[in-house]
C-alpha cells in the first residue's frame, strides 16, 4: 500500500478498535457497576491529561502558552456546562437544583468528555499521518502505541458516557463518532502538516482541561455522597487504579 493508504487503513481501523475494545471491557464489567467505576474513570482522565496529553504538549509548545491553553479550556467548559444547564432548566423540570438529584446529569458530563475525546483524536490522526510520511514502520508502531493508550482512557470515557445518562447503544455510537476526528486530523495532516503541527499545543491543552474539568468538577463531588470508610478506600483504590492503568500502558510502549 502507498503512505496514503496506510494512514487512511490504520485511522479508521485504530480508533474502531480502541472504541470497540472499550466497549467490550465495560459491557463486560457490566451496567451496574458503572457508579463504582466511576472512581476509575476519574483516575484514567487524570492521568491520560497529566502523564500523556500535557507531557506531550509540553514537549511540542511553549510551558506559558500551554498553562494558558488549559486555563482557558477550563473556563470555557464551565461556562458551557452552564449553557447546557441553562438550557435543560429553561426547557425541562430541572432536577439540577433538587437536593436529591438524579444518578446522571443529563448528558452534561459526557457531552464535554466527547468535546474533548474529539480534540484528542484529531491530534492523533496528526502524529499517525507525520509518522506514517517518515516511514512505514514508525507509522505502524506509532498507530500501535496511540490504540494501546486510548483503550483505559476510552474505557473510562465508556464509563462516562453511561454514568451521564447515555444507552449503551448511544454511548457506543458516540465513541465511534468521535473516532472519526483521527481520520479527519490523519487526512488534513497529510495534505498540509506544516500548517496543522502549530496546533498540535494547543489542541492538546484543550482535550487535557476537558478531562481534568470533568475528573474534578463532575465526577469527582459526586464521589463525596458516600462518606463511609469502606467507600472511600475502594474510591481511591480505583483512582489509583486509572492512573496506573494509563502509565502501565505507557511503560509497555516504552514512552
Amino acid at each position: 500500500m502507498n503512505t496514503l493508504s496506510w494512514i487512511i487503513t490504520v485511522s479508521l481501523a485504530g480508533g474502531l478498535l480502541s472504541v470497540l475494545a472499550a466497549t467490550g471491557i465495560g459491557v463486560t464489567l457490566g451496567a451496574h457497576r458503572v457508579n463504582v467505576l466511576i472512581s476509575y474513570a476519574i483516575g484514567a482522565l487524570l492521568g491520560a491529561a497529566f502523564l500523556e496529553i500535557l507531557p506531550h504538549a509540553l514537549e511540542h509548545g511553549d510551558p506559558h502558552h500551554m498553562t494558558m491553553m488549559v486555563l482557558f479550556g477550563i473556563l470555557a467548559f464551565f461556562v458551557l456546562e452552564k449553557l447546557v444547564l441553562w438550557r435543560h432548566c429553561h426547557h425541562h423540570h430541572c432536577e439540577a437544583h433538587e437536593a436529591h438529584a438524579p444518578a446522571h446529569d443529563h448528558g452534561r458530563s459526557g457531552m464535554l468528555i466527547l468535546i474533548g475525546d474529539t480534540f484528542h483524536n484529531f491530534v492523533d490522526g496528526i502524529l499517525i499521518a507525520a509518522a506514517f510520511m517518515e516511514n512505514t514502520e514508525l507509522g505502524i508502531v506509532t498507530a500501535l502505541a496511540i490504540i494501546a493508550h486510548e483503550i483505559p482512557q476510552e474505557v473510562g470515557d465508556y464509563l462516562i458516557l453511561l454514568h451521564s445518562g447515555y444507552s449503551r447503544a448511544k454511548a457506543l455510537a458516540f465513541n465511534l463518532l468521535s473516532s472519526l476526528a483521527t481520520l479527519i486530523g490523519a487526512m488534513l495532516a497529510y495534505f498540509a502538516l506544516s500548517a496543522l503541527t502549530d496546533w498540535i499545543p494547543s489542541l492538546l491543552g484543550l482535550a487535557a482541561a476537558s478531562m481534568i474539568y470533568v475528573a474534578v468538577a463532575d465526577l469527582i463531588p459526586s464521589l463525596h455522597k458516600r462518606t463511609e470508610l469502606k467507600a472511600t478506600l475502594q474510591q481511591v483504590l480505583l483512582i489509583g487504579l486509572g492512573v496506573a492503568s494509563i502509565a502501565l500502558v505507557q511503560t509497555l510502549v516504552g514512552e
